[in-house]
């Protein structure tokens, strides 16, 4: 068979792609995790940078609001730190004991036959320790995060030039661009999970289909909403339907996942 070692054919899901964001998404905002980070992050503007603790919290919160995350709000207005000691201050030491493995979600996300790919703000090392923790480490065939947005030059003498870029991230526009070439994603046949509400509106704006996790409402830029990611297969069952003589291929890791769950 053609490109056998490579490829297997099954049939067409109705989207080329599910993109899932990472935190609040993949868990629950119940698991206390993202707490645990906004205080690492009011720490480090303390501890770090030297920034009066009476005005780090609304800090925190505004450069959120207004450059996406708040690590790209301090380096947009000027402060200098590495992005990896920065990480590490505030990822490194979450408690991800907190979270556990995910049987129900892991069974769901392999059983879907169609191409899964993590799209996350955070660092490589945050997000594979979230997927090791939730015993989804093989349920994704790409994944997008900060570095992928944000690529250290591979010449040192470039990282001054790098200190003055604004970080790239969601919600803006430029960090949806940067994950499409990266994973070669057409938006108008992906559907974007994720936990904010400001994230979605832009991915709508560029063509994608809207899932909001953890809300059972619906809103402008939201097409479906889950309040649970373990309500999945209840409001989208058509992500399981599949449509025969398709000439569209899968790879080898997403096509082996699907035929062990037919088997199953």
């Amino acid at each position: 068979m053609e490109h056998e070692d490579c490829y297997k054919k099954v049939s067409t899901p109705k989207y080329e792609c599910l993109l899932f964001d990472v935190d609040d998404t993949l868990y629950p905002l119940s698991s206390g995790v993202s707490a645990e980070c906004t205080k690492n992050i009011i720490e480090y503007m303390i501890n770090k940078l030297g920034i009066e603790e009476e005005k780090v919290p609304v800090m925190c919160a505004q450069l959120y609001k207004e450059y996406g995350t708040t690590m790209a709000g301090l380096r947009a207005m000027g402060y200098d730190f590495d992005y990896d000691e920065y990480h590490s201050y505030v990822h490194g030491r979450l408690p991800y004991e907190w979270l556990k493995p995910d049987h129900t979600l892991r069974s769901l996300l392999l059983s879907l036959p169609i191409r899964k790919v993590i799209f996350s703000n955070g660092n490589e090392a945050h997000v594979a320790k979230v997927l090791s923790r939730l015993g989804l480490e093989d349920c994704f065939d790409d994944v997008i995060c900060f570095e992928t947005l944000n690529p250290t030059p591979k010449d040192k003498s470039e990282n001054n030039e790098l200190a003055k870029v604004l970080i790239v991230c969601k919600p803006f526009e430029n960090a949806f661009e940067e994950a499409f070439k990266a994973t070669d994603i057409n938006p108008k046949k992906t559907l974007f999970f994720d936990d904010s509400i400001r994230n979605l509106q832009t991915a709508k704006n560029m063509g994608l289909h809207t899932v909001w996790v953890g809300s059972s409402q619906r809103t402008k830029g939201v097409d479906y909403s889950l309040e649970s990611i373990h309500n999945i297969k209840e409001a989208l069952p058509e992500l399981w339907e599949v449509v025969e003589n398709s000439d569209v291929c899968y790879s080898e890791k997403t096509a082996a996942a699907i035929e062990t769950c037919v088997r199953a």
